[in-house]
């Protein structure tokens, strides 16, 4: 099968309410041409030096958005606000604050999801849900990022019904937030992968991040 006809595969069950950002990691530059020819727009890297060397061999394609989806150092903060316009991986209070500095002093203003942990998990970064709801003050008084929403990933292992109810519950918490005074995160959700974006939009995410699905297995 061609990308593009995997693209218009997904695409044909897709509400209009959710964005697809094709994860291109380990993609070649000449894959990702494919996906734009077929109307994506949204692309996500998990390394700001893959991503330098492919917006410069993209430079032509000047409407791509740029989504930075790996754990992003605090060291390299400063690189990650000047070539990404969204920011999925925000994990810590810290973080935020560092981006928001960084950001003000570039005079930028990227979009940022706030990644947490819906469920106890060691191989993730991110939030816990009381850390959350305790930093949410702090959070709010970052002026200059834009606060689009939560991003989450299930842990490895879960059966069908408990992704869904992983889902539904990053959904309640985003909703739980957005109804608190002078909350600054938006209701956007990141959530959902080449496995499990069936449940994830079935429980409301806005954004999904798909990659085998669209190019095939990689590497890693």
């Amino acid at each position: 099968m061609t990308i593009a006809h995997n693209i218009e595969t997904i695409r044909r069950d897709l509400p209009a309410s959710v964005r697809l950002m094709a994860v291109t990691k380990q993609v070649p530059v000449a894959q990702m041409r494919e996906a734009y020819a077929v109307g994506i727009r949204d692309f996500g890297e998990s390394k700001i030096q893959e991503a330098q060397a492919k917006q410069q061999e993209l430079a032509d394609l000047p409407d791509i958005c740029w989504h930075l989806i790996g754990h992003l150092q605090s060291n390299k903060v400063r690189k990650a606000v000047q070539i990404f316009d969204w920011i999925h991986s925000v994990d810590s209070l810290k973080l935020l604050q560092n981006i928001d500095r960084v950001a003000t002093e570039l005079a930028t203003s990227p979009h940022i999801c706030l990644q947490v942990k819906i469920l106890p998990d060691p191989d993730k970064y991110g939030w816990t849900i009381p850390d959350l709801w305790a930093d949410l003050p702090q959070i709010s008084d970052c002026q200059q990022v834009k606060i689009s929403g939560l991003m989450a990933i299930p842990p490895l292992g879960l059966s069908l019904a408990q992704t869904q109810q992983f889902f539904e519950q990053a959904r309640d918490l985003s909703h739980q937030i957005a109804q608190q005074p002078g909350a600054k995160i938006q209701s956007e959700l990141s959530m959902g992968m080449s496995g499990d974006y069936l449940p994830a939009i079935a429980a409301g995410a806005t954004m999904i991040r798909l990659g085998s699905i669209l190019f095939g297995d990689r590497l890693n």
